[in-house]
């Protein structure tokens, strides 16, 4: 007897789960293996990463004989200097604070791997191997090289002004040192507590 009330009490809880979940509908989060869109797919026509990395590809392709003297085998993993490259620019124009906060986002940001060229089931580089690769384009000034194409390609398009300029205080405020402030009873020059040398 017990046997046929633990059933029938089973039944019972079945057919209230069921009709709860027709109610409120199935919420059944199932990965799929294929994905029939590319990832410039999700991204706005309208975006300004968009119009930014079509200066930025042809910025590269104009550095890559460059590239090629830089990049000799050196014991490290490298990183493709475009994505390394588009990779730094996300962390500037995003105002994220370090790198491995980057290849986090990198990690799970379909906006920041289109922008950087990673296939969706690419992995991302380990912050260090990050960290010795922009290393070296710093050692090899390919970053001012890179800048300054960036910035004729948008004064050839109109995209520069100079009739003004906008500055964010608060990157300004938060990354200035508090050294750099005079306090009171100090020169006026501003710098580091110089005085009035």
């Amino acid at each position: 007897m017990s046997l046929v009330f633990l059933i029938v009490i089973m039944s019972i809880v079945d057919a209230q789960l069921a009709v709860r979940r027709s109610v409120q509908g199935v919420n059944q989060e199932q990965d799929h293996v294929f994905s029939y869109r590319s990832p410039p797919d999700h991204v706005p026509m309208d975006h300004p990463l968009r119009r930014i990395k079509n200066l930025v590809n042809r910025a590269l392709k104009e550095l890559s004989r460059d590239f090629n003297k830089m990049y000799l085998p050196r014991g490290w993993p490298t990183i493709p200097p475009g994505k390394l490259i588009r990779a730094m620019l996300l962390q500037v124009l995003y105002s994220i604070r370090n790198e491995r906060l980057l290849i986090e986002q990198l990690d799970y940001n379909l906006l920041f791997r289109w922008f950087v060229g990673l296939a969706m089931d690419e992995e991302v580089w380990d912050p260090t191997t990050f960290s010795k690769n922009r290393k070296g384009l710093l050692d090899a000034n390919i970053l001012g090289n890179f800048f300054y194409r960036v910035c004729e390609q948008a004064q050839e398009q109109g995209l520069l002004s100079d009739e003004y300029f906008t500055v964010d205080g608060t990157l300004i405020e938060a990354l200035a040192s508090q050294e750099s402030f005079p306090t009171e009873g100090e020169g006026s020059n501003g710098i580091g507590g110089g005085g009035d040398e």
